[in-house]
């Protein structure tokens, strides 16, 4: 029982916290820090480090930041044939898009 309390404390005082963390950091350390946030929406499918499985494609390393951007533009209009990733890719930004390109996306 105690341990579940501290884990509960833990985390809502992390996302108490969390958005103030961002603000004290440098520029390029919040761009990537925000990159990893909002990769943790892709993890559920794609796994952690993006690798795909079970029939869900692979995102990590397999495409240049252009043609992920490009890819979620697709699903985003329709486009491209999806199960849910239309829907997903609607709730994104251009700008958290673009962030999540330099995440996933293959070194160039």
């Amino acid at each position: 029982m105690p341990f579940v309390k501290l884990r509960v404390l833990l985390t809502s005082s992390l996302l108490a916290v969390g958005p103030a963390l961002l603000l004290t950091m440098p520029a390029h350390a919040q761009t990537a820090a925000e990159a990893a946030l909002l990769a943790g929406g892709c993890v559920g499918c794609h796994g952690v480090s993006g690798q795909g499985g079970h029939g869900i494609p692979s995102i990590r390393d397999t495409q240049s930041r252009a043609d992920f951007v490009a890819t979620m533009q697709a699903f985003r209009a329709n486009q491209r044939e999806a199960t849910v990733m239309g829907r997903i890719s609607r709730g994104y930004t251009e700008a958290e898009i673009t962030s999540l390109a330099a995440f996933y996306a293959r070194a160039q």
